[in-house]
């Protein structure tokens, strides 16, 4: 074996070497998101989703809301109904459309899943712009438009992958409906990643009660565009020149996944687990 044909063989083992690493790295970033998103289900299922079986609708009040349920707004409290039960909906479906089973082994069931994914993601990004400025959700301006900015994000992002997908464009579809998936959970990320800040930096500093602190806006525009970044990061990996590019990327996800992990942690113990019994 030549000099040249030695050096393509290492280079060749070094960039299946990176692959894995990155491929690992994503894994475990999404192994922990889909157990601090089912945990979120949860909550969402415990509370909202058998209160409004029961007809308690008054109940939803129980966890500190905006806005929840208001005497005499039937259209409101129906809005606000229909937004907060598919939030479960979407959100598992979501999980599921990312599962490389289905996807392999059951196609239909993943094209079907995903037509009522991008479906229920612009309900909900309707819903949820609706409910910000006509019903008045929001506790500061900046909050208003950093909910209105991942709307229109999800409603964008849902319908170019819907039509990448019609046109049979199956690798634009894919990042495409990765970046939907990653908008389409700011209200998660956001949760996440405020728990994580209050326990990093020992209490919520630059936070406060309107979400309009240095540290609450950052969170919140940071809750879907610091995932779109990440995301598109690890996009790009494969085809980057950079040597150490794939494992400098890996070890970003890693460090996303423990933060996630934080952040998953602090909103279970004390944001999610008295509504989740």
């Amino acid at each position: 074996m030549d000099a040249n044909a030695s050096s393509g063989l290492a280079k060749t083992k070094i960039t299946s070497a990176d692959n894995a690493v990155l491929r690992r790295s994503a894994v475990t970033w999404f192994v922990v998101a889909a157990l601090g998103q089912l945990a979120f289900v949860w909550m969402i299922l415990a509370h909202y989703g058998a209160k409004t079986l029961a007809g308690n609708f008054v109940g939803w009040n129980d966890k500190p809301l905006i806005k929840g349920y208001v005497s005499g707004d039937t259209i409101g409290n129906i809005t606000f109904a229909v937004h907060v039960l598919l939030a479960a909906l979407v959100t598992t479906g979501g999980l599921l459309q990312l599962a490389p089973a289905i996807r392999t082994h059951a196609p239909m069931l993943h094209r079907w899943g995903g037509r009522l994914f991008f479906s229920i993601a612009i309900v909900m990004a309707l819903s949820g712009l609706w409910l910000t400025w006509v019903r008045y959700t929001y506790l500061s301006l900046v909050s208003g438009l950093a909910v209105s900015l991942d709307g229109a994000l999800i409603l964008s992002f849902t319908t170019i992958a819907w039509r990448c997908a019609v046109k049979r464009d199956f690798a634009a579809h894919r990042r495409w409906a990765l970046r939907a998936f990653m908008v389409v959970n700011g209200v998660w990320f956001l949760r996440i990643g405020m728990m994580a800040w209050v326990l990093l930096s020992g209490g919520g500093l630059g936070m406060n009660d309107s979400l309009s602190g240095p540290a609450d806006i950052v969170i919140q525009f940071g809750a879907y565009l610091v995932p779109l970044m990440v995301l598109e990061a690890y996009l790009r990996a494969p085809a980057s020149r950079m040597r150490h590019a794939k494992r400098m990327i890996a070890v970003l996800i890693f460090l996303a996944a423990t933060i996630t992990v934080l952040g998953v942690c602090g909103a279970v113990a004390f944001m999610w687990w008295p509504y989740m019994r």
